[in-house]
């Protein structure tokens, strides 16, 4: 992984289509939607691959009926940050992990999509002392790198969200989108804290995730370049 402990350089801007490839739906939302909507609203196109349908991410309901519930919400949640390609597959949620079955299917659709950005969720151990990062994540950070790296043509870049990073996007305009973006996962939301409201959830984590530069003010998204 590219070291990020120099000073942060501007996101790449010379692409076209990127790709952006997650565990479970509403992991953009935690973390990039900013960046992605504003990708979009420049003209770029944005896609998303998910692991899983999110059916093990609402306790005390059915799998049967989690998973189409947070696959519509994702739907929507694309939608609000001008992503309207979204491919869903069928690892299991909340045992996913880096198998070759995993690799195949990231690497047959880093052809079939052929992008020149592809993005992933954190793959590290913590986001910060005592802020663990979940398996899932994990595991599939570190497929997406060895997918990326068994192509013989890989795209030209591989990042991933990072809250140590080497280049950052930044995001004035596009907080608010990022926001509603997350709240759109509302029953999700909603049964993760019950006592509070899903759109004070959602700026919580967005005032987390896209902060402002310590130099500027700006709101910036941090990415980490892999290859």
């Amino acid at each position: 992984m590219t070291s990020s402990t120099s000073t942060p350089q501007p996101f790449p801007d010379d692409w076209r289509r990127a790709l952006v490839l997650v565990a479970h739906p509403d992991d953009p939302e935690y973390g990039m939607a900013a960046a992605v909507a504003k990708w979009t609203t420049a003209g770029r196109e944005v896609g998303y691959a998910l692991a899983c349908r999110g059916e093990a991410g609402i306790a005390g309901m059915a799998p049967g009926d989690a998973g189409p519930l947070r696959e519509a919400e994702q739907r929507r949640a694309a939608a609000l940050v001008g992503v309207h390609d979204l491919q869903f597959w069928d690892f299991p949620d909340s045992a996913i992990r880096d198998t070759p079955a995993l690799r195949a299917r990231i690497g047959a659709t880093l052809v079939e999509t052929a992008p020149q950005m592809v993005l992933c969720g954190y793959g590290g151990p913590e986001f910060g002392p005592g802020q663990p990062n979940q398996r899932d994540h994990i595991e599939f950070a570190a497929a997406v790198t060895a997918a990326y790296d068994a192509l013989d043509h890989p795209p030209r870049w591989l990042f991933q969200q990072s809250p140590e990073p080497s280049h950052i996007e930044i995001v004035d305009d596009f907080t608010e989108v990022a926001v509603a973006a997350l709240a759109a996962h509302e029953q999700y939301l909603t049964v993760l804290d019950p006592q509070t409201p899903v759109a004070q959830q959602a700026r919580q984590v967005i005032d987390m995730v896209a902060p402002p530069h310590p130099d500027t003010g700006a709101r910036v998204v941090g990415f980490t370049r892999v290859r």
